[in-house]
């Protein structure tokens, strides 16, 4: 399992889709929205939370694509679907590779970058932790997306078209959370709704995203 998951993580450095490409979106993403909702600084720590949110959830679509394509083409993943180590396994390995690339890089700069909107510092600790909370979320729904559309020829567009929904539940309480944080309210409800989505979804997506996948590889 470690050496599966240091080989994904060579080959999403290797295959463009490593941490730089979504952390450069992230901050294409808070550069330009203080140009297009103007100077306001009470309208821009308002809306930061969710901005935020949003750069990091479009961050981590971003390299979904490629997550099982690669390994697809060259027959890696019907090496995998026949070798002693589960089928589910890999999958959820492959999740993980995908959030220390993706998730992990924003998680770390999200309140560096907080600072361009303008959000309130003691919001900064809540943004980080509703991040930490909901990132695996985002990263093991997409590993499920990729497995249901691998097997189409440029399925980019459907899988995101198939994942954005199913990330609508970890967006409204990740905002949420980081709003209240950064607002001074109470933030225990929206984190453990967070934290509940992501703990399923480890635990049930890696089932669901291998039962696709022996589908498509039949």
């Amino acid at each position: 399992m470690i050496a599966l998951l240091i080989r994904d993580l060579r080959l999403a450095m290797r295959a463009g889709g490593g941490f730089g490409l979504g952390l450069a979106f992230f901050l294409i993403i808070t550069v330009l929205v203080p140009f297009s909702v103007g100077p306001q600084s009470s309208l821009l720590s308002t809306i930061a939370p969710g901005i935020m949110w949003m750069g990091a959830l479009l961050a981590c679509l971003l390299s979904l694509d490629r997550l099982l394509a690669l390994d697809f083409e060259d027959g890696t993943l019907d090496v995998l679907a026949t070798a002693p180590l589960p089928l589910e396994a890999a999958l959820a390995i492959k999740g993980l590779a995908h959030w220390i690339t993706t998730g992990l890089p924003l998680v770390v700069a999200a309140p560096f970058l907080a600072v361009l909107l303008n959000m309130p510092p003691q919001g900064f600790v809540w943004l980080v932790v509703s991040l930490a909370l909901g990132t695996p979320a985002l990263s093991m729904i997409g590993t499920f997306g990729a497995a249901l559309t691998v097997g189409i020829k440029r399925g980019g567009l459907l899988l995101s078209l198939l994942v954005l929904p199913l990330y609508v539940p970890t967006l409204i309480f990740g905002a949420e959370a980081a709003r209240r944080g950064a607002a001074g309210m109470a933030v225990e409800t929206p984190l453990l709704l967070l934290a509940g989505i992501s703990l399923a979804c480890v635990a049930l997506l890696p089932f669901a995203a291998a039962a696709a996948l022996r589908m498509t590889l039949r």
